[in-house]
């Protein structure tokens, strides 16, 4: 077998739809080589070069020809292409919208995957997927990979169980040419599982609409007085249910109102938080309240309950910082504690290979 090295840099790999590099960070920690990151956002550049030492790729995966995917791998290397296409189109948010068709990527992957015919696969996304159209495009998917001659696994998992501090169902898949890939087991179950407190308890208070000299990222988003007085009324781990009627929002007190329970609630110190989305800084937006302070969580607390390092660098310089966008960027990531997980998972499988 050969050494560890040597093995890590023979694995070479690709990201598809990368985003700002939350799986490819992932990685890049599990030293593995990471030759590229393909996405049609070309405002996810700056962060996923600067913290990944590898360069992004502007392209529309939809367009983009798969032979010039493959030639950006090594010769004699173990392909590794991963990807996240991107969910909103599987969102039990978006189901019933005719509007959003993204789950067309998904058969772009499959076409990628038929012309690079990579050594490995993996695939992360949410549950609902294997849902979607009464499952007929995880199937085809599926029928893709087994076409190949792939070695096919899946599992739902959630993110807390590997040391995400947050509630984070995802699917993960592997396809691999030399046998099944297994999952490593939960690192971070029972008295270890990441909680709220224990991620972001000890950076500096702040109240709704102020800015941490020190780090630009943390900063909260201000509240109308109105809002001010609906989060006060607001307990730990609770919602608008909890408010005085007075406080209680027209389209809440409709019938068809009254299962949105998780909107304008806060968080709790003693659990991991609800499931980050893109407008994860906004008090009506889901459960984003502080958990006993009187606002939405910042930008830094959403990298951080992400399980972004503290380092990793969104803005680059105060001239292009736009809260808005990097919000979206640190919701659509994949948690890169979860990349880690699916990199040691792939390292071990191909550790086992080589032994073999």
């Amino acid at each position: 077998m050969p050494n560890l090295r040597k093995m890590n840099t023979d694995c070479a790999v690709v990201d598809l739809f990368c985003g700002v590099g939350g799986l490819t960070q992932g990685f890049v920690k599990a030293k593995f080589n990471v030759i590229a990151g393909i996405d049609f956002d070309a405002s996810c550049k700056f962060a996923y070069e600067k913290n990944n030492a590898a360069p992004f790729i502007y392209k529309d995966l939809t367009k983009y020809s798969p032979k010039k995917i493959a030639l950006l791998f090594p010769k004699g290397s173990i392909k590794v292409l991963a990807g996240c296409a991107p969910c909103q189109a599987f969102s039990t948010y978006q189901q019933g919208t005719k509007k959003n068709n993204k789950w067309k990527l998904l058969y772009s992957f499959g076409k990628i995957i038929n012309a690079v015919q990579p050594d490995i696969v993996s695939m992360e996304n949410v549950p609902n997927l294997m849902k979607y159209n009464q499952g007929r495009v995880f199937q085809d998917f599926l029928d893709i990979l087994g076409g190949n001659g792939y070695f096919v696994s899946y599992q739902i998992v959630n993110a807390k169980d590997y040391g995400v501090p947050q509630r984070r169902r995802r699917l993960i898949l592997f396809a691999s040419k030399f046998g099944e890939i297994n999952l490593i087991k939960e690192t971070h179950t029972g008295k270890r599982v990441k909680t709220v407190r224990k991620a972001i308890g000890h950076l500096p208070r702040l109240e709704a609409g102020e800015s941490c000299k020190k780090d630009m990222l943390h900063r909260a988003r201000e509240l109308s007085p109105l809002n001010l007085r609906r989060i006060r009324a607001t307990k730990q781990g609770g919602s608008w249910k909890q408010w005085d009627k007075r406080l209680v929002l027209k389209c809440h007190k409709k019938e068809s109102g009254k299962s949105y329970g998780s909107v304008y609630g806060r968080m709790s110190w003693n659990k991991v938080s609800p499931t980050l989305t893109t407008q994860c800084t906004g008090y009506g937006n889901g459960r984003f309240g502080h958990p006993v302070q009187d606002r939405a969580i910042s930008l830094r607390e959403a990298a951080i309950l992400q399980s972004f390092p503290k380092k990793y660098d969104f803005i680059g310089s105060k001239e292009n910082f736009k809260p808005s966008i990097i919000e979206k960027h640190i919701g659509n990531a994949v948690p890169p504690r979860l990349g880690y997980v699916i990199a040691k998972t792939i390292k071990g499988h191909v550790k086992q290979h080589y032994a073999n």
